[in-house]
């Protein structure tokens, strides 16, 4: 069934004044009073506003947890069910029966089915990729990738092959990052959580472990000679960047081709970065925010030599989900914004960028609730999957269209 909701944008609750003066979005206090931002403008950038009513379209609903999703190039998409189901969805609507040939998925806690990715060469070869909580041995898991083969009617997967299992394995039921960003150049990024608990967590800082890492792997899941580690002893020659805490937010820059990332911190301090090739991020050592008890992380320290800042941060957080730079039509004063899914306060935020600064920052659709992916699609629509047990697919134009 589709509804046709109308939803002003949050932001027309704001005057042109308010905006004008350089007033935040955000005015409640920072969950860690005492932290100050290394540069102007690295959190609670302007407020702005877009002046346009949206209009919000339920596309699907009844889906359960959904997390990620995919615009397939003749129509409709593919998204993902935390539960450990991948649905095909048509253009009017029509939900699919699950799709046979999913793997096996641990779907306990922040587990389960989540991220789905077309190879670039979909049309021809019919190949996506999949990441995944993944059983193993004594309860333990970890984040994998799989690649498949779609069939033709859309109903099966063949050819299903793991070709990246994240080490070391874990009793965890947290923080599995899981985004899969094609390149374009025959690689794959993988954001990778550190899996949440004290003693994993410290391994984000380990070039011997997966954990809190991006990697970068061939679309076999061998490792790119370029990779910033191949060939050393002490480390994966999968990792491309380390020091991250859970990333599950991540698009490519539509005119830099580079890769840019978001993830939750504690409480307070997610962060927007551009995860560079051997670069430190440094979770645990430095971060924003503080622990869910209101203790220091660590040292409670936000710069440490080596490390680097973010481009932008939170306190009080949005804990983001996934993210995209806007490149269509239907928006046309968007180009180039970044575009982030916030699970609380929920909604979607917007982010107007000057090179790698944020210039400005809106918040819009909040009434949605936990939003969990979010997507330009092929007609320059917004596209967003709500995270609820009776989770929504939603599409977003200007009212005017």
């Amino acid at each position: 069934m589709r509804a046709v909701l109308l939803a002003a944008s949050l932001s027309l609750l704001l005057t042109p004044a308010f905006a004008a003066r350089g007033a935040p979005v955000e005015t409640p206090p920072p969950n860690a009073p005492d932290q100050q931002p290394a540069f102007p403008g690295q959190t609670r950038a302007p407020a702005m506003q877009s002046a346009v009513e949206l209009q919000t379209e339920v596309v699907a609903e009844g889906l359960v947890h959904p997390w990620g999703m995919a615009f397939l190039p003749e129509g409709g998409m593919l998204v993902t069910e935390r539960p450990g189901r991948l649905r095909l969805i048509t253009a009017d609507g029509t939900v699919s029966e699950p799709i046979a040939g999913v793997p096996e998925v641990d779907a306990r806690g922040q587990g389960g089915l989540l991220d789905v990715a077309l190879d670039p060469g979909f049309a021809e070869n019919r190949r996506l990729y999949l990441s995944y909580a993944e059983p193993r041995e004594h309860g333990r898991n970890g984040t994998a990738v799989a690649r498949a083969t779609l069939s033709a009617d859309g109903s099966r997967l063949s050819e299903v092959q793991p070709i990246f299992r994240q080490q070391p394995d874990w009793d965890s039921t947290r923080h599995f990052g899981s985004r899969v960003i094609p390149d374009g150049e025959g690689h794959l990024f993988i954001t990778l959580g550190e899996r949440s608990l004290p003693e994993p967590r410290q391994q984000a800082q380990s070039l011997e472990s997966e954990l809190g890492k991006v990697v970068r792997i061939n679309r076999d899941g061998s490792s790119p000679d370029d990779n910033p580690f191949v060939g050393r002893d002490d480390a994966r020659p999968t990792i491309w960047s380390y020091g991250h805490r859970n990333i599950q937010g991540a698009a490519l820059h539509p005119d830099s081709g580079a890769l840019w990332t978001i993830e939750h911190g504690p409480r307070g301090g997610d962060e927007l970065n551009r995860p560079a090739a051997g670069h430190n991020y440094g979770w645990p050592v430095i971060t924003y925010g503080e622990d869910y008890s209101g203790a220091p992380i660590g040292e409670g320290i936000t710069q440490h030599e080596g490390m680097e800042q973010p481009i932008y941060y939170w306190d009080p957080v949005i804990a983001p989900g996934g993210m995209t730079f806007y490149t269509g039509n239907r928006f046309a004063k968007w180009q180039g914004n970044l575009l982030i899914a916030s699970l609380s306060p929920g909604g979607v935020v917007r982010l107007a960028l000057d090179g790698e600064r944020v210039s400005g920052e809106e918040r819009l659709l909040e009434e949605l609730g936990r939003v969990r992916d979010v997507a330009r699609g092929p007609d320059g629509a917004l596209w967003v999957l709500t995270d609820q047990r009776d989770g929504r697919l939603i599409r977003v134009t200007p009212e005017s269209s």
